[in-house]
């Protein structure tokens, strides 16, 4: 069966790998260990917190982080709220990223604290850009700016939406609807965004699953960036799809990376299992 056939919409597909995969492990970060289920209500709780933050069907809500289990929470957290998902580049300097969340109009921001030296706040405070559609800062660290909320904070937020609310949001998503924008790197000019929708998304990378072989219970070092579609499509949406565990690395090092292999019995990060 097609993916957009089996799943209708990235929550779905959510929601159908804690069910399925239950108390196996989703995703592994340093000691941190979670399971499907738990990864599904951690997606719950965060698409809740959007909810209460006022986010609507269709509104753009963007990330600025690194790849990390907090990533996939937020992400899969907004989406699951029917918020269409604008990853930015964790190599733009804060006048890049403040056009690309200018041009998509984004309400809603999740960022990280400091990542490989740089504060990432200050870099877009530094912009000086204004950004009329954007109405909450969220800082994936436990700290942040008085007029930014802490990752805690913001979850805490959503205590009192319910998981039928969170359920029929979710529910009321289309296949056709858009679940994200992609934007180019900018190379050749000013980048520009690619609006995919979720039954795009489900079709491609079941197919894609299909033919890297990536089975249940397989342990995939994710090290291509999330904010690109390898990162997560290849990478988060296959491993929902095929019950295989993900290990997120923020950045390329070899040392690690061979670390995390020999210790976790990973596939190559490629995630295509040798013939």
């Amino acid at each position: 069966m097609r993916g957009d056939e089996e799943w209708d919409s990235i929550p779905k597909l959510v929601r159908a790998a804690a069910r399925r995969y239950g108390d196996r492990e989703a995703v592994v970060e340093g000691r941190t260990r979670i399971s499907y289920a738990e990864l599904g209500g951690r997606v719950e709780r965060a698409a809740a917190a959007c909810l209460a933050s006022g986010v609507e069907p269709g509104d753009r809500v963007a990330i600025w982080a690194p790849n990390s289990l907090d990533w996939i929470v937020s992400a899969l957290g907004a989406v699951t709220a029917g918020a269409v998902l604008v990853p930015l580049n964790t190599r733009f300097k804060g006048a890049e990223a403040a056009y690309v969340l200018d041009r998509s109009r984004a309400r809603l921001l999740f960022v990280t604290g400091t990542f490989l030296g740089t504060s990432y706040v200050a870099s877009l405070r530094r912009a000086g850009v204004p950004l009329p559609h954007l109405e909450r800062v969220v800082v994936l660290a436990d700290s942040a700016p008085d007029d930014y909320v802490t990752w805690k904070d913001f979850l805490a937020a959503g205590e009192e939406v319910s998981g039928a609310e969170v359920r029929a949001r979710a529910d009321a998503i289309t296949p056709s609807d858009p679940s994200d924008i992609i934007y180019t790197s900018g190379t050749t000019g000013r980048p520009k965004g690619a609006v995919i929708t979720h039954a795009q998304t489900l079709r491609c990378y079941a197919t894609w699953s299909e033919l890297a072989g990536l089975r249940e219970g397989d342990r995939y070092l994710i090290v291509n960036p999330f904010f690109h579609t390898f990162g997560y499509k290849a990478g988060v949406i296959a491993c929902l799809m095929r019950g295989a565990t993900m290990v997120p690395q923020p950045v390329f090092d070899v040392d690690t990376a061979l670390a995390n292999i020999a210790a976790e019995s990973l596939l190559p990060t490629s995630g295509f299992r040798p013939a």
